[in-house]
C-alpha cells in the first residue's frame, strides 16, 4: 500500500486552514473557489500538484516521519473537496449562511486534524466497518 509522509498531509490541512479563515475576511466566493482548486488539482494528480505540499516540500523533512495510507489520504481529500464544493455552490447561490457553514465544516475537520484528531479518518473507519458488516451479513 502507497504512503504519504505526514509532513505533505500537515501542510495540506495548514493550507486548507488558513484559505478557509482568510474566507471569512476577503471575498469568500472566489478565497473558496481557489481553495477548490488547489484541492481538485491535488486530488487527481493524487498529490502531486498540491500547490501546498509544493510550496512546503524544499522545508519538509519526510525521511523517517509518520505516513497515512494514500487510499486514506485520497477520501480526506474527497471530503475536502466535498466541502468546498458545497461551499462554493451556496455562495455562488446567494446562500450565504449556507456557505459560512459549510466553510465552518471544513475549517473544523483540518483544524482538528492539525490539532491531532482525523474527523475523516473516523468517518472512513465507520464506512469501512459498515462494508465489512454488509459482506458478512451477505455471505
Amino acid at each position: 500500500m502507497k504512503e504519504v509522509p505526514m509532513p505533505y498531509i500537515k501542510s495540506n490541512q495548514t493550507g486548507i486552514v488558513l484559505f478557509a479563515v482568510l474566507s471569512f475576511f476577503v471575498a469568500p466566493l472566489l478565497v473558496l473557489a481557489a481553495l477548490w482548486l488547489i484541492q481538485v488539482v491535488g486530488l487527481a494528480t493524487k498529490g502531486k500538484y498540491n500547490l501546498f505540499i509544493r510550496i512546503a516540500r524544499p522545508w519538509l523533512k519526510t525521511s523517517g516521519k509518520e505516513t497515512q495510507a494514500q487510499e486514506l489520504a485520497r477520501f480526506n481529500n474527497t471530503l475536502a473537496v466535498v466541502f468546498l464544493s458545497l461551499a462554493v455552490l451556496s455562495f455562488s447561490l446567494g446562500w450565504t449562511f449556507a456557505g459560512y457553514a459549510f466553510a465552518m465544516m471544513l475549517l473544523a475537520a483540518a483544524g482538528a486534524a492539525l490539532l491531532g484528531y482525523c474527523v475523516g479518518c473516523t468517518i472512513y473507519f465507520q464506512y469501512k466497518q459498515l462494508l465489512a458488516r454488509r459482506r458478512i451479513k451477505h455471505s
